[in-house]
C-alpha cells in the first residue's frame, strides 16, 4: 500500500480540500471531513496511509 501525504489548504463546512505534498500536481482533492481527524486545522499536515488520514 502506498503513502501519500497532504496539506490541508481549506475547510469549508463539512469537506476540506488537500493538496498532495509528496508529488507537484496541480489538482485539489476533496474530503469529507468525517473522513479526516477531527483536530484539523487549514495548514495541517497529514498522511495516508490504508485508508486512513492521521496528523503528522
Amino acid at each position: 500500500m502506498e503513502t501519500w501525504y497532504y496539506e490541508v489548504i481549506s475547510i469549508d463546512g463539512d469537506y476540506a480540500k488537500l493538496k498532495r505534498t509528496d508529488v507537484e500536481l496541480d489538482d485539489l482533492k476533496l474530503v469529507a471531513r468525517a473522513l479526516l481527524p477531527a483536530e484539523i486545522t487549514e495548514g495541517s499536515h497529514l498522511k495516508y496511509e490504508w485508508m486512513q488520514y492521521e496528523m503528522i
